[in-house]
C-alpha cells in the first residue's frame, strides 16, 4: 500500500509532463497565430487587421469567461494598474505585429523571447530587487544573443527590428504591471482589457487609415484566416495558465523556447526565410540565457509543491 509521501512524486511527474504537454500546444497555438496574421498583413493594412482580430479575440475571451462560469467583476476595468497593464499590453501588441509584418517569423519571435531578461532587468533597475551575478550574466548573454539578431550597423539598421526590441520591453512593463494588480481582478477580466485595449488602439490606426485611404476590402479567405487566428490566440492564453498552474514552473517553462523552433520552420515552408550566421547564433545565446535565467529564478522545487513563482523568471507569452 503506497504512502501519501510515496504519491507525491509521481503525481508531481504526471503534473509535469501535462504541463509540458500543455505549454507545447500553447506554444504551437502563439506561433500559427503569428504565421496567419503575418500572411494576411500581405493584403491588409496593419490597423485594419489588428482591429478585425481584436474585435474576434475581445468576443472570444468573454465568450471564455462567461463559458467557463467565472466572475468577470466590470468594476475591475478601472482600477489604474489594469488599465497600466492593459495599455502596456496594447502598445506592446500593436508594436510587436508591425514589426513581424516586415521582419522573418523566425527573428520577431527570437527578440520577443528577451522578455523574461528584461523583466529581471527592469525588476533590478526600477524596482530595485536583488539580481545575482548569474542573471546579470544571463542578462548580458541575452542581450548580446538579441543584437546578433537584430544585426545593427550602417548597412543593416533595420527600424522594425528596433520596433520589435521595444515591443519586448513594453511586455516586461506589462509583467510588472502585473504584480500591481488587485488580488480581487479576476484573470478574465484583466485579459478581456487588454483585449480590448489592444481593439481600441488598432481602431485609432484605422480610423487614420480611412480617413486617408478608406476601408481597405476584406476577402473572405482573410477574414476566415484571422477568424482562425483570434481562435488560436485565444487557446493559447488558456493553455498558457492551464500549463502553469500545478507544474512546477522550473520544469514547464523553458518549453516555451519551442515556439522558437516552429517559428523557424514555418519561416521556412510559409517564405523561404532561414537565418543567416549571426542570427543562428543570436537564437542559441537567447534560448541559453533564457533557459539559464528560468532555471536560476524558480530553482528546483521541491517534489509535489506545485509552481514556484517569481515574478522576475515568470513566463511571457510568445505571440501576440
Amino acid at each position: 500500500m503506497s504512502t501519501p509521501s510515496d504519491t507525491r512524486p509521481h503525481e508531481a511527474a504526471l503534473a509535469n509532463r501535462r504541463g509540458i504537454g500543455l505549454m507545447l500546444l500553447a506554444m504551437t497555438a502563439f506561433i500559427v497565430n503569428d504565421t496567419l496574421v503575418k500572411v494576411v498583413s500581405a493584403s491588409l493594412p496593419a490597423g485594419q487587421l489588428i482591429f478585425v482580430r481584436g474585435l474576434m479575440a475581445s468576443a472570444l475571451v468573454l465568450l471564455i469567461v462567461r463559458l467557463g462560469g467565472g466572475p468577470l467583476r466590470p468594476g475591475c476595468l478601472r482600477h489604474p494598474w489594469v488599465l497600466a497593464r492593459a495599455a502596456a499590453d496594447a502598445t506592446a501588441t500593436v508594436t510587436y505585429l508591425v514589426s513581424l509584418f516586415h521582419l522573418p517569423l523566425a527573428n520577431a519571435t527570437a527578440i520577443n523571447m528577451a522578455t523574461p531578461l528584461m523583466v529581471t532587468l527592469l525588476a533590478g533597475v526600477v524596482l530595485g530587487e536583488r539580481v545575482g551575478a548569474r542573471r546579470w550574466l544571463c542578462i548580458g548573454a541575452g542581450f548580446a544573443g538579441v543584437l546578433l539578431v537584430v544585426q545593427p550597423g550602417p548597412q543593416g539598421f533595420n527600424h522594425w527590428a528596433w520596433l520589435c526590441v521595444g515591443s519586448t520591453v513594453l511586455n516586461a512593463l506589462r509583467d510588472l504591471a502585473t504584480r500591481r494588480l488587485p488580488a480581487d481582478a479576476p484573470s478574465g477580466t484583466v485579459a478581456l482589457a487588454s483585449a480590448l485595449a489592444v481593439t481600441a488602439v488598432a481602431c485609432a490606426m484605422t480610423l487614420h487609415q480611412t480617413l486617408h485611404l478608406g476601408w481597405a476590402p476584406i476577402a473572405a479567405g482573410d477574414l476566415g484566416r484571422l477568424a482562425v487566428a483570434a481562435t488560436f490566440l485565444a487557446m493559447a492564453y488558456r493553455l498558457m495558465v492551464a500549463a502553469t498552474r500545478h507544474a512546477d514552473l522550473s520544469v514547464v517553462a523553458p518549453f516555451r523556447y519551442t515556439a522558437l523552433l516552429l517559428a523557424l520552420l514555418l519561416g521556412w515552408l510559409v517564405w523561404g526565410d532561414v537565418p543567416n550566421a549571426l542570427a543562428w547564433a543570436g537564437i542559441g545565446l537567447i534560448v541559453a540565457a533564457g533557459v539559464a535565467l528560468l532555471r536560476s529564478a524558480f530553482g528546483p522545487a521541491p517534489a509535489g509543491t506545485g509552481p514556484q513563482l517569481e515574478a522576475a523568471g515568470r513566463p511571457a507569452r510568445s505571440g501576440q
